[in-house]
């Protein structure tokens, strides 16, 4: 292992900390007891949901805006024209930009507790973790089906009590099942297309623990970013499993899980502190030989099956 917050020795991919945006406490700016979702718009902005409420901040980590949620929030999406999606037990919240809530989902039989939203195309897909699936809705919020359910284990292991997961371009949904320690990749309609990872405590690529990883983003090369607890880091692979890079523990408290991530357009890594409620910007830096994060050249190695 090298020095530093990212540290492979022969990483592709290097990062820094740059800056911390909110944290805990009375402020406007900040949380008073959760913060538990990010998410990103086209121009930068940074969603922050927890306690019952909506933060924006701009890139320097500037407060914008702030709105409340009629439940605790737990995860924030915003679609392409600027629509912000919030979601909460037993429902999804929609939300105009500036804070006006435009409708309520509610679905008893399929929206127990939401904790991931993502948009491809005409369809809105939510995380369920009391069920531990995904559902794919039409954006009029007519049910379509469900992905992950179909196995021999009804659904995602998750002892964290949290699904997620990213969409890419090709309309692939990238998901991570923490007690089968992997990286799972499905269709739309819910087919199982591949899955990379395994259960390990020594190589640094492994996911190790009793559930990891927990947490997943895609940035714009598909290279497949995940966050880890106990203790908590943050990995970078790319798009077929290769391990590129690693943020570890000592930049994060000891206590975190179910740290959320995004990434914005430039590569720049946000991840949220459960603990300190605040989240943490990583910024990738060159390597040795001189290229970008967020420009390297993915590897190809082997994906496993289904």
């Amino acid at each position: 292992m090298g020095k530093g917050p990212a540290h492979l020795r022969n990483d592709v991919m290097r990062y820094r900390k740059v800056r911390t945006i909110s944290g805990k406490g009375p402020g406007a700016n900040q949380f008073a007891e959760a913060l538990r979702g990010i998410g990103m718009d086209r121009a930068g902005m940074i969603y922050a949901v927890g306690d019952s409420e909506v933060k924006v901040f701009n890139a320097r980590g500037e407060l914008q805006t702030r709105w409340r949620t009629d439940r605790p929030a737990y995860c924030v999406a915003i679609d392409d024209n600027g629509t912000v999606y919030v979601g909460e037990p037993g429902q999804l919240e929609i939300f105009d930009a500036s804070g006006k809530r435009l409708t309520t989902w509610q679905d008893a039989d399929r929206l127990g507790l939401v904790t991931t939203v993502g948009f491809y195309g005409e369809h809105v897909l939510v995380a369920d973790a009391q069920d531990r699936c995904i559902r794919r809705y039409d954006t009029s919020g007519q049910w379509l089906n469900d992905i992950g359910k179909n196995n021999n284990t009804k659904g995602f292991l998750i002892p964290n009590g949290h699904v997620d997961f990213a969409v890419d371009a090709q309309g692939i949904i990238h998901a991570p099942n923490p007690a089968k320690h992997r990286v799972e990749r499905y269709s739309l309609t819910g087919d199982l297309l591949g899955h990379f990872g395994r259960f390990g405590g020594h190589r640094p690529e492994d996911f190790p623990g009793c559930c990891n990883p927990t947490n997943l983003t895609l940035d714009r090369q598909g290279h497949v970013i995940v966050t880890e607890k106990a203790g908590p880091r943050l990995k970078v692979y790319s798009p077929v499993g290769k391990l590129l890079a690693v943020v570890g523990a000592e930049a994060f408290d000891a206590n975190c899980k179910n740290m959320d991530v995004a990434v914005d357009s430039l590569g720049n890594v946000y991840v949220v502190d459960t603990v300190r409620l605040h989240i943490c910007v990583f910024a990738p830096e060159p390597t040795d030989g001189g290229s970008a994060a967020g420009s390297a050249s993915p590897d190809t190695p082997g994906v496993a099956g289904p």
